[in-house]
């Protein structure tokens, strides 16, 4: 039989925040069970309800509809979400970020002095070199802005470009614990049955980083900003960057939103935006104290030990 202090230990999962735009914890279990049972084909026909603003028709194209991650405790059979900071909403899809258009605005105003800019999507901004052909006999653009913010009086024509960056996840997938879901009989949460952890160094050294290092030499050139979309978690995440005070003398604007949970519903809201460098950011993504030398030889030693 399990020791007492076995029984009584805190367990904690990673699992989901919200499914199709709805809060997993406020889900009843009926419809927890009829998302974890949809068809690829079924799930492509939800609504995306953070992107209804836009365009009403819009449908999910997030593989399992996960919006967000967030952590759940299990102490012997109750399980509930972590509360605090600990247990915040982890953004997942970036289309997270385009609830009510809130942070078009925010950008919009901020950087171009105009709430409501013209979003254009995916924009040719690197070509292959003079010569070369694409598959179908034709140049072909290598890499693209995903979106730019236009002021709309086209006069002016000002503008800057925009990146959302969500968070991956590394661990289980999440097929383990939809079909645990669809087997689970319970009123209660179901805990998370995968073992998985939002993954910000993938997330921001091995993903935004390489887009920042690309795009924003060019854009400084030009006299234009970087505006990127991230939730406060994965802000908290970064290593410490310099900031500057004015909008004037930085490359990169981080527009960080938080989630205020009312009842069902989980609201995005702008937090904060922070101006900085691109030799700044990349100094945050990469950031870490390095370990002393005889600290490093120690961990080394350690690990021919195991081998010996």
């Amino acid at each position: 039989m399990p020791s007492k202090s076995k029984q009584s230990k805190v367990q904690y999962r990673f699992g989901i925040g919200e499914w199709y735009g709805r809060s997993f914890i406020h889900l009843t279990p009926a419809e927890r069970q009829t998302y974890a049972s949809l068809t690829r084909a079924q799930q492509k026909e939800q609504p995306c309800i953070p992107r209804l603003a836009e365009n009403p028709n819009e449908r999910c194209n997030k593989k399992g509809g996960v919006c967000s991650l967030r952590l759940f405790q299990m102490s012997g059979q109750s399980v509930s979400p972590v509360s605090g900071l600990g247990g915040a909403l982890r953004t997942s899809c970036p289309n997270r970020f385009r609830e009510g258009m809130t942070v078009f605005h925010w950008v919009g105003e901020t950087i171009l002095d105009n709430p409501d800019p013209i979003i254009i999507k995916e924009i040719g901004f690197l070509e292959k070199p003079r010569g070369s052909v694409g598959g179908k006999g034709r140049k072909d653009d290598v890499g693209r802005i995903d979106m730019v913010l236009v002021h709309p009086d086209i006069r002016i024509f000002s503008w800057c470009a925009l990146e959302m960056q969500a968070v991956y996840f590394s661990g289980d997938a999440m097929g383990r614990d939809f079909g645990y879901i669809a087997r689970y009989d319970g009123d209660d949460l179901p805990f998370p049955a995968g073992k998985r952890r939002p993954d910000y160094r993938s997330s921001g050294p091995k993903r935004l980083m390489p887009q920042l290092q690309i795009k924003v030499p060019t854009l400084r050139r030009w006299g234009k900003k970087m505006a990127v979309i991230v939730d406060r978690s994965f802000f908290d995440e970064i290593g410490q960057m310099d900031h500057v005070k004015d909008i004037s003398h930085c490359d990169i604007a981080w527009f960080v939103v938080k989630y205020e949970e009312n009842g069902a519903k989980a609201i995005l809201e702008p937090d904060f935006v922070s101006f900085t460098t691109l030799e700044k950011t990349v100094e945050g993504l990469t950031g870490g104290t390095p370990v002393s030398l005889g600290e490093f030889e120690r961990r080394i030693k350690r690990k021919l030990g195991k081998k010996s």
